[in-house]
């Protein structure tokens, strides 16, 4: 890290702790830019990783790039997923302690990704036999299928997580993953039946009518168009450029297959049902009693109808959708248990697993703030409380334990405790969320805005809490009669109260249950438990459901080790090179970042272990320089004082030194890069010195790494002087004597120079050779210019199996069969003795020279040749008809190593099919060459 230092005026600091004004959030704001107009997108603030979304793809994700990272100090070189992702695998394999991953961000900030990244590259660096890669796949696969389910397009990004998620991988003793367990949180099941102006449902529904082929969606009562669905066309947005429904679909299905799901159509119908569902209109009779106009559609909801009619009109557009988001948010914990059980520990690893570590991974919904602020987005912010009280909190921790195990005198840190608004959400009986579910359990009449009644009369007064009615005049102008706001550790949010009291009951009629539960879908019959119908306990009310899930979350997190990823948007239109500061400076506020940067900076800015510090700087004083023999502490102390190190400016502990501002360790790096002109001459000599003897001592043994450099560099020299000392002519044998290491190659180098030198001889007497040809075809064949071909390349297999029989001249053609006429791509071989017919690597046919009766061309522009053959021979099943583009030179160099020159007869003629049948060519002229099957006579 400490080597990028030199440009930091031009692409910022890898870690904010080296920020010199760590108190601005200008400066903050302004290093994080420079990184991101260098396409550097990853920073540290200590060990935390801050990755800024760049809206492109950058080669920085290939396996290559995983192999530089692995196993390599988190700090040596430039921050990035992988060196946390490896960071963290080498502390759980290391310490024997459980870790996690904290990933957050705003919604289109890259938390979803970070997390395809980490798994990826734990996928494909850790250890792993047939098995563990087999889960490996279902890991990964895991992910399109979560995402089809639990994902949507938003207005801030087309592939917005819906719920949050929680992912420990289990790892062997050996640090094979085998195992792994996802737990889900709060999926937004409001968005089943409605969505805001621009956005859409879940991903699968568009999926299922844009990739379904036709007989499912026969089957399933579906028609492709989307805006026939209701729960489909209130964002009014059916369609966006940037997803492809279709090909989404074939990566689930495929992933469905990887993770082992076995009946698939079972768990469409359910999304078919939820379609159908929403289509279901209802009338009103005379009495206010209820019935269902559309009969097509609810025939695929069994006996919905007879508990809908006592209900009033408002009653049943209620049942309905509840019934929908119930049946789409229980099927969503049901795929999350299926999942769950393609990852579980198998029994028969159970033997190799004791000893096994987990790593978490925390992929959950960023603080988040919009227009209009509901019981959702309240649920999302009430997390990231409680996600920055505990970072803030194991920050601290560390920091102090870090201290600590140095020996140095632990400093208060001040920063902001956010317990007080956590205790104002949570606190039995007095938090907001008991509030709300004591209004919602109360008899009588009860309503929203009762709700926020009585907040009003319970929380007033609070610092954190204001309502219209507790504000002054200034913010009261801002704020609704329905809105209550918070002040977060973030910033304030207005949370209007409609709906709070309906999503936090979320209940859905008993009645509706029981049918569920006499589905006749497996899925559903699961989803839906007969106990819960008889079970007459109230369940929980949704946000104490969710607030004690993430209790349990934090139980699990604090029993780990955490590491963190904060993930920014750099712009809200997804624009590769845009950078938005107001949305960025929102973000590093909301994310608290620079609360984050104010711990860490408490104490010292810098830190590291002594020899690492040692081996960097020892260059800048004489006593440390070439090497310290002394103990690692005394070398440290010697280095710092030859540098003029101030006793306010650093601290050594015990293993480490401790420097507090970033300007001592700026002035110390550019100290060392004037110096490194002088050092790299000194040391690259002598490097090369002791290299260079060391390889001479091992120079008769195996190549190695101790004699590496050497014979190298003994093979480059006699290379070099070889390349000066060829010879000249095919008659000077003078050769130099290679080193013992190159005998063979030496020899391979002299048969090639020679063969080199032989053939630029002969192209040098190339114009008498063409005098036999122009005598054998002189005015009788009318391609002669074109029929003289270059030198063709050999098969070396074919090489070996000739053994000394070397080829003289080889060439391309295509030769047809004598049943069929068929044609078949061969090469031509000549050697002194025979003639070779192969394919490929196989010799199909050999042609002994005294055996062949003569040649036969036409008189034509054609390639054709027929190779005759004795009849009486066995060996041969007639003979050749043969085609080449170089039929001159072919013919001519066959004629004259076969002693044929006077046996090539050139007119049409007959040809021997088999023995005792004749076929005869005819040659026709033509404007293209075509070949039709010859006409056989028997003789």
């Amino acid at each position: 890290m400490e080597s990028a230092l030199t440009a930091r005026d031009r692409v910022g600091v890898q870690d904010f702790v080296l920020l010199e004004n760590y108190n601005s959030e200008a400066a903050f704001i302004e290093n994080l830019r420079r990184r991101f107009r260098e396409n550097l997108v990853y920073t540290y603030i200590g060990s935390v990783l801050v990755s800024v979304n760049p809206y492109k793809e950058l080669e920085i994700y290939s396996k290559q790039q995983m192999e530089r990272y692995r196993g390599v100090s988190f700090y040596e070189i430039s921050p990035h997923i992988y060196a946390l992702s490896d960071n963290t695998y080498r502390a759980m394999r290391t310490e024997r302690k459980d870790q996690c991953i904290l990933i957050s961000g705003e919604s289109g900030a890259g938390k979803t990704e970070a997390s395809k990244k980490i798994l990826l590259y734990y996928a494909v660096t850790c250890p792993a036999n047939d098995h563990m890669a087999a889960l490996g796949d279902r890991l990964l696969q895991s992910n399109p299928v979560l995402e089809a389910f639990g994902n949507a397009k938003t207005l801030r990004n087309d592939n917005s997580s819906r719920f949050g998620k929680y992912m420990d991988v289990q790892f062997d003793f050996r640090g094979a993953p085998v195992g792994g367990h996802i737990l889900n949180y709060l999926l937004e099941k409001s968005r089943v039946v409605h969505q805001n102006h621009g956005e859409r449902n879940f991903h699968i529904f568009y999926q299922l009518l844009e990739g379904g082929d036709d007989d499912l969606l026969h089957r399933l009562d579906l028609d492709r168009n989307p805006q026939n669905y209701k729960y489909l066309v209130k964002g009014n947005c059916p369609r966006v450029s940037s997803i492809s429904d279709k090909n989404n679909w074939k990566t689930v299905m495929k992933a469905l297959s990887v993770i082992g799901f076995s009946d698939e159509e079972k768990l469409l119908n359910i999304i078919a049902s939820v379609l159908h569902l929403g289509n279901t209109h209802f009338g009103e009779g005379e009495e206010g009693e209820t019935h269902i106009t559309t009969e097509t559609q609810i025939r695929n909801l069994e006996k919905v109808r007879t508990m809908i009619s006592p209900l009033n009109f408002e009653q049943a557009m209620s049942a309905r959708d509840a019934l929908a988001k119930a049946m789409y948010g229980r099927t969503f914990t049901w795929l999350v248990e299926k999942i769950n059980q393609s990852l579980a520990l198998k029994d028969e690893l159970y033997h190799s697993s004791k000893g096994s570590s987990v790593i978490g991974l925390l992929d959950i919904y960023g603080f988040e703030v919009l227009q209009h602020n509901s019981f959702e987005q309240f649920c999302i912010n009430y997390c990231n409380e409680k996600l920055q009280q505990l970072f803030i909190e194991l920050t601290l921790r560390s920091e102090q334990e870090e201290y600590e195990t140095e020996g140095i005198a632990w400093e208060t840190v001040k920063y902001f405790d956010n317990k007080i608004i956590c205790d104002l959400i949570e606190e039995k009986h007095k938090g907001i969320i008991s509030i709300l579910d004591e209004e919602c359990l109360r008899p009588g009449e009860t309503c929203d805005i009762s709700f926020l009644e009585k907040l009003e009369g319970t929380l007033g007064g609070h610092p954190h809490f204001v309502t219209h009615k507790l504000a002054n005049g200034k913010t009261r102008r801002v704020m609704s009669r329905e809105e209550f706001r918070l002040l977060h550790y973030a910033g304030e949010v207005n949370y209007n109260v409609n709906g709070f009291m309906d999503k936090n009951n979320d209940l859905l009629n008993r009645n509706l249950k029981e049918v569920m539960c006499q589905s006749d879908n497996q899925i559903l019959n699961h989803c839906f438990r007969r106990e819960e119908v008889i079970d007459q306990k109230r369940p929980e009310m949704a946000a104490t459901q969710f607030k004690n899930s993430l209790m349990k979350l934090m139980e699990i997190l604090m029993s780990k080790e955490p590491s963190y990823v904060r993930c920014i948007k750099p712009n809200d239109a997804k624009q590769p090179g845009r950078f938005d500061e107001v949305l960025v400076r929102h973000q590093v506020k909301y994310l608290g970042l620079m609360e984050n940067l104010r711990v860490r900076r408490a104490g010292f800015a810098y830190r590291r272990r002594f020899e690492a510090f040692l081996q960097r700087y020892k260059p800048l004083c004489p006593d440390t320089w070439p090497n310290w023999h002394g103990k690692l502490a005394d070398g440290v102390s010697t280095l710092v004082n030859h540098l003029g190190y101030k006793a306010e400016e650093y601290k050594l502990g015990r293993s480490k030194i401790f420097i507090r501002f970033p300007k001592t360790l700026f002035t110390t790096e550019d100290a060392l890069e004037a110096k490194k002109p002088d050092i790299g001459n000194i040391s690259f000599n002598v490097f090369v010195l002791i290299r260079f003897i060391k390889g001479f001592i091992y120079r008769h043994e195996e190549y190695c790494p101790e004699n590496a450099y050497f014979l190298d560099h003994v093979r480059y020299s006699f290379l070099m002087k070889l390349s000066k000392n060829l010879p000249k002519n095919v008659l000077d044998r003078n050769w130099p004597t290679p080193p013992p290491s190159l005998v063979e190659a030496s020899e391979h180098l002299q048969r090639l120079h020679l063969q080199n030198m032989v053939m630029k001889y002969c192209r040098r007497i190339q114009p008498e050779w063409k005098k036999q040809p122009s005598e054998i075809f002189k005015d009788q064949k009318d391609s002669y210019p074109q029929g003289v071909g270059k030198r063709e390349q050999i098969n070396l297999k074919i090489v070996q199996t000739l053994g000394n029989d070397k080829v003289q001249y080889g060439v391309s053609v295509v030769k047809y069969d004598r049943r069929g006429f068929k044609p078949r791509p061969r090469q031509l071989l000549l050697t002194n003795t025979y003639a070779v017919l192969v394919d490929r690597t196989k010799i199909k046919q050999r042609i002994d020279y005294n055996a062949l009766r003569g040649i036969s061309v036409s008189s034509l522009s054609d390639g054709m040749f027929v190779l005759h053959m004795p009849n009486e021979d066995n060996k041969q099943k007639g003979d050749a008809v043969l085609h080449c583009n170089h039929v001159i030179e072919v013919v001519t160099k066959l004629a004259m190593m076969a002693s044929k020159i006077d046996h090539v007869n050139i007119n049409p003629g007959r040809f021997a099919v088999a023995r005792g049948k004749e076929g005869i060519i005819d040659f026709v002229r033509g404007s293209e060459l075509k070949v039709t099957a010859p006409r056989i006579n028997s003789t």
